[in-house]
């Protein structure tokens, strides 16, 4: 049986925030008032929208914001991680499922040359118009009170999961690697044999200790492991084959 890894992208893969690093591609490096409070809280991809239309409305070309993304930081110890992952195909399939966008992460693993590793992206679709202005769409839509209005990771997984097995596959062991609140909900899928891992120092980590100091709670069934390098995540799934 096959193992698979579930990665967050942003302060996961990467060591930063990705929506955020494109605002490098400005002159000034930053958006004016009139956008950065235009935000409303659970809606971020529609605000986005509004970042990547001011960022065309000054003149700023595809091929400038994909140089720029290609930049970002990897997080310590991922590299490693993705290139074991990437030579052991056979056993490990690997999925990523984050509330960025397609360009980005496709831009970010394609200059690292390791886009190879991961099988599935799962993110807000994006594209240039005719224009050359980036849109970004919502990922899906669900009925899950507890996440951002365009992305359940949590249904996102089931899905995949379902999929999977459809075609014959199930995987003896699930590693969930992820640092923010909006990987909570997808934990709470994982089995007794998975492992869910928090960024130490995030959200997550202090979403799920708050989860494990309530004792009558049986929500979350998965083993939990913190970290804080992509190294002690390799560590684990070295360990586990």
């Amino acid at each position: 049986m096959k193992t698979l890894v579930v990665f967050d992208f942003d302060h996961t893969v990467v060591d930063d925030n990705s929506d955020t690093w494109v605002l490098r591609c400005l002159p000034g490096e930053a958006l004016p008032d009139s956008v950065k409070k235009s935000y409303r809280k659970g809606h971020w991809t529609e605000f986005m929208g509004r970042v990547m239309k001011y960022i065309g409305d000054q003149d700023v070309s595809p091929d400038r914001v994909r140089s720029v993304m290609e930049t970002i930081p990897f997080t310590a110890g991922m590299m490693d991680l993705l290139t074991f992952i990437l030579e052991h195909k056979s056993s490990i399939d690997c999925i990523v499922i984050s509330d960025s966008n397609t360009l980005f992460i496709d831009w970010i693993l394609q200059a690292s040359g390791l886009q190879a590793a991961v099988d599935r992206v799962f993110t807000n679709p994006a594209y240039f118009n005719e224009l050359g202005y980036m849109e970004v769409q919502c990922c899906h839509s669900h009925d899950c009170t507890q996440c951002p209005v365009n992305l359940c990771k949590r249904k996102v997984l089931e899905l995949y999961l379902s999929e999977r097995s459809d075609g014959g596959v199930r995987y003896e062991r699930i590693y969930y690697a992820g640092d923010g609140g909006n990987d909570l909900c997808p934990t709470f899928c994982l089995r007794g044999n998975d492992v869910v891992m928090p960024r130490k120092g995030y959200t997550l980590e202090k979403l799920l200790s708050k989860l494990e100091s309530q004792k009558d709670d049986t929500s979350l069934r998965a083993k939990i492991i913190a970290w804080s390098s992509g190294t002690e995540i390799l560590e684990q799934l070295k360990a586990s084959m």
